[in-house]
């Protein structure tokens, strides 16, 4: 679409209050600054040839009845050519990606059916998804019969939605605007959506989006806004568009775009539980070895199963067991950039059995947990929850405390049990 000299100019920031309006008559989001980034998120489908990346927008609940669909509905009725994916294959979405009508806006309803505990691994999907968040992402496959095959680039670059219960997976959580939705409260109203009468609001409000995307367009592309203190990396990648499209608009929106950046970026880092490894790490740090120098294996999964809302008891059905602690550590270095893995331990009572020093796990601290509530970074190894009037969990459980001199003793005894 292209504008001419007769063509008014449209008011950005009053057009994204229009668009964040309709969201409010329809949906419930937990926090006004979800309003904020799903109205961005909208805009900026309209302008993806003008970015480098695209963020995902994830709806998601522990629950059914949280309002997913019916935000992911709203969304359908805002953004170019639709296309609502619940049992689409990989392989149609790379053809309509890559087709002559005009790249899609991928809405997929029912996620977890997709990547839930009780689907399949779904690789090439999610290898589909984690490509196109670039718009240099391109899925290669074979295409033709027999040996007169050929390997064909199907480009994936394009903007995706989803609503689903539970979770995603970490590579696509990294890459989403994450929108963590719950049921109404009794005092929560919205007005009904009837599709034959607000889908054509809808509409009015999307081509409006595309004219003023259109006058936009040079402004916005290549373009670098400034992003909050603290937001580097993979979250700058995700907000960089929607903080492109608030700047471009102008009136109050630079400044909301930014104050949901980090909001949204704080609460997806602190409420992620895609990656196990760092829930293990922290648990260790702050509940285990509060301060201790070594503990025997036994002893760390008698304190990680001791603990109330931690996963540990529940892993696949079975609590966590030393191969899995094991398994879990392993993916992560020590200082001396070797694997994390047990050691054999001598004890005050003369046995060996084997476990983790507090020193191989120093510098996964360091790196992965966030820091402890009131200590720097240096300290927070010794930060941590006690009982019993300045007892650790492992002390009250076990009588064990191996940091003083007298009881130190070579880390690599020559004879192991």
């Amino acid at each position: 679409m292209t504008t001419n000299p007769t063509t008014p100019t449209v008011d950005g920031a009053a057009l994204l209050d229009e668009v964040e309006a309709f969201h409010r008559r329809f949906n419930v989001f937990p926090t006004p600054t979800a309003y904020v980034a799903v109205t961005l998120w909208d805009a900026h489908a309209h302008l993806l040839d003008a970015f480098d990346s695209t963020p995902r927008l994830a709806f998601l609940s522990p629950e059914p009845g949280s309002g997913k669909s019916r935000a992911l509905e709203i969304v359908e009725t805002l953004v170019p050519h639709p296309m609502v994916a619940v049992n689409a294959s990989p392989a149609a979405l790379f053809r309509a990606v890559s087709g002559v009508d005009g790249r899609p806006t991928i809405l997929f309803d029912e996620i977890d059916t997709v990547f839930g505990p009780k689907a399949g691994e779904n690789e090439e999907l999610r290898g589909f998804l984690n490509a196109g968040h670039r718009r240099s992402g391109v899925t290669y496959r074979c295409v033709g019969d027999g040996s007169n095959q050929t390997v064909q680039p199907f480009p994936s670059y394009c903007a995706v939605a989803m609503a689903g219960l539970g979770s995603l997976p970490d590579t696509i959580l990294t890459r989403s605007v994450i929108i963590r939705m719950r049921r109404r409260a009794p005092n929560e109203k919205v007005q009904p959506y009837r599709q034959r009468i607000h889908e054509k609001e809808g509409h009015a409000l999307r081509d409006q989006i595309a004219r003023w995307a259109d006058s936009v367009r040079g402004k916005v592309t290549g373009a670098w806004p400034e992003m909050p203190e603290g937001i580097t990396d993979r979250p700058a990648d995700v907000w960089e568009p929607l903080l492109a499209v608030a700047d471009a608009a102008g009136g109050d929106w630079p400044t909301r775009a930014r104050a949901a950046c980090v909001e949204l970026v704080a609460a997806a880092a602190q409420d992620d539980e895609s990656s196990l490894g760092i829930r293990l790490l922290t648990d260790l740090r702050d509940t285990v070895f509060c301060g201790i120098d070594r503990m025997p294996t036994a002893a760390i999964l008698e304190c990680l199963l001791a603990m109330d809302d931690a996963p540990w008891v529940d892993m696949g059905g079975k609590p966590l067991t030393p191969r899995g602690l094991g398994r879990l550590l392993s993916g992560y270095m020590t200082g001396a950039n070797k694997p994390i893995k047990a050691r054999p331990i001598r004890t005050p009572g003369g046995t060996v059995p084997r476990g983790y020093y507090a020193e191989d796990l120093a510098d996964a601290w360091s790196r992965y947990c966030p820091p402890t509530p009131g200590k720097s970074a240096t300290s927070a190894t010794s930060a941590t929850p006690q009982v019993n009037g300045g007892e650790s969990v492992a002390e009250e459980l076990f009588g064990i405390c191996y940091t003083t001199a007298e009881t130190a003793t070579p880390h690599e005894p020559t004879a192991a049990p």
